[in-house]
């Protein structure tokens, strides 16, 4: 069955409307654990729906460079995935929810040492040790280019957040290791510790964002450059790792209310994907209980439903 278009004014107005209505919510607080981050701006907020045709709509702080933090994982499990295979990658780093925080020892140890999902920390470092390289700079080029594939331009890093990172990130060190002890770290477990806090401290925009998701709307080719960033068979498979864990704990919530598959991040981005139409991406840095952008939430929720973009809603299709 084929989708009903969307005209770009409807677009364009619901992200209007949706930054009008949120804007001054001022619900939620800074990530408190990274040192850099709590010292944003948290009035910042902007939001932007890119097509798979390479039209981009935004409101407010679109344009505002933050960092990609935890969303960086999808791009990330993407490389691996292209690189090992759908099946050896799913087999050594899985696509279940945890249903535990996002940095969870005890999910490891409830698992044998084994990840669950690529979207919260011990996957995403497997997933990081996974990316065939040379040596850990040549693994961190990988990384760094294959984030700038699917935003359409050269994605750099912050190195002020990257210090920031590192100077608190014992927790993860720890899951490395036990990541390494459970036979599921395929390089030194300290390199692959820094690469991932490498990965979450370089600097998009809500555009930016928005043309990454619209990259997996689009079957994996970026709407603007027209080059293919991962396979087609692939961005099912990423999808499916957005829609489990996507939102941490939050994910399953977000499944049943908006039904998009979507990735969040502590520095305060979100990015939720409809395949084949667009991608909407919204930043605001203060953070609910779970460690999602409230008002990003917030925005991305009235946008799909006011376009009616939920996988689950058959009354869309025609």
């Amino acid at each position: 069955m084929a989708t009903t278009p969307i005209s770009a004014d409807r677009i364009a107005g619901a992200v209007a409307a949706a930054h009008a209505r949120h804007k001054k919510n001022r619900r939620g607080k800074n990530a408190a654990y990274i040192p850099a981050l709590t010292e944003v701006d948290p009035k910042l907020f902007g939001v932007c729906v890119a097509t798979v045709d390479g039209q981009t709509f935004s409101a407010g702080d679109a344009d505002r460079q933050f960092a990609l933090e935890s969303i960086s994982k999808v791009f990330t499990a993407a490389l691996a995935m292209e690189q090992v295979g759908a099946r050896v990658f799913h087999r050594k780093v899985g696509a279940d929810p945890t249903g535990l925080s996002f940095n969870s020892v005890m999910a490891l140890e409830l698992h044998n040492g084994m990840p669950m999902s690529p979207m919260v920390n011990a996957g995403a470092t497997t997933a990081a040790s996974l990316v065939s390289a040379t040596d850990a700079e040549d693994r961190w080029r990988h990384i760094l280019a294959i984030q700038s594939d699917f935003a359409g331009r050269a994605i750099s890093v912050s190195e002020e957040i990257t210090a920031s990172e590192r100077f608190t990130n014992f927790h993860n060190r720890a899951i490395a290791w036990l990541l390494l002890c459970g036979g599921n770290m395929y390089c030194d477990p300290m390199e692959a510790c820094d690469i991932y806090t490498r990965q979450c401290s370089t600097l998009v925009s809500a555009t930016d964002l928005a043309m990454m998701g619209a990259t997996l709307a689009n079957a994996g080719i970026n709407p603007v450059t027209g080059k293919r960033v991962i396979k087609r068979a692939n961005v099912s498979h990423v999808l499916a790792e957005m829609t489990m864990q996507g939102l941490y704990t939050s994910s399953g919530d977000w499944a049943y209310t908006v039904g998009l598959p979507a990735k969040s991040g502590v520095g305060g981005g979100l990015v939720a994907v409809s395949p084949g139409r667009l991608a909407i991406a919204a930043y605001s840095p203060p953070l609910d209980k779970a460690g999602n952008s409230v008002r990003a939430q917030a925005a991305v929720t009235q946008i799909a439903h006011t376009v009616k973009l939920g996988l689950f809603d058959t009354q869309r299709r025609v």
